[in-house]
């Protein structure tokens, strides 16, 4: 099995990964990809994208418009908002499109296991923000993407990635 990694991954994020791939004896280079992080060479029709925790999947599902550094709202070319449900959503239709499977691998641990477990999660942030997301919204918006795309939303434990990687990839 041979692994492409995503050229815009982290190097400090990925190195305990990589280490797991060396131990595994799984051959991996790093390019871009157009979709996701992670691909097996064997399967390019399926990648995972990984997420470091609920956190950055509330980033990543938030509707909130994008600002400039002069303070105004971002656009698209149609003149909309620009947001990061916007580009999450271009991003797998573009998957679909291409007839790629998008797997999310969440890093998350402390007793997210499953979809259905996002539910009762509580959100650090609602702490400082009472709009931030909550569990439940952030479930919903989930489950949303699963429905209408077809991914899947898998979890494990940070140590656990890289062998859950090689797992899901088929190897």
């Amino acid at each position: 099995m041979t692994i492409q990694i995503d050229s815009r991954e982290k190097a400090k994020a990925i190195r305990g990964i990589q280490a797991a791939f060396d131990r595994m004896d799984v051959m991996h280079f790093i390019s871009k990809l157009p979709v996701g992080d992670y691909m097996s060479l064997d399967n390019p029709r399926l990648v995972i994208d990984r997420k470091k925790d609920l956190c950055e999947i509330c980033v990543n599902l938030s509707d909130v418009p994008k600002k400039a550094p002069d303070g105004r709202i971002k656009r698209d070319g149609q003149g909309k908002p620009q947001s990061e449900w916007n580009r999450i959503c271009r991003e797998l239709q573009r998957a679909c499109d291409l007839g790629i499977s998008v797997v999310f691998l969440c890093e998350h641990g402390k007793g997210v296991r499953c979809l259905s477990d996002v539910r009762g999660w509580a959100n650090p942030r609602l702490k400082e923000s009472p709009l931030a997301m909550s569990g439940e919204r952030l479930y919903r918006r989930m489950e949303v993407l699963e429905r209408k795309y077809g991914v899947k939303w898998l979890f494990c434990d940070k140590k656990d990635t890289g062998r859950r990687i090689v797992e899901i990839l088929g190897g």
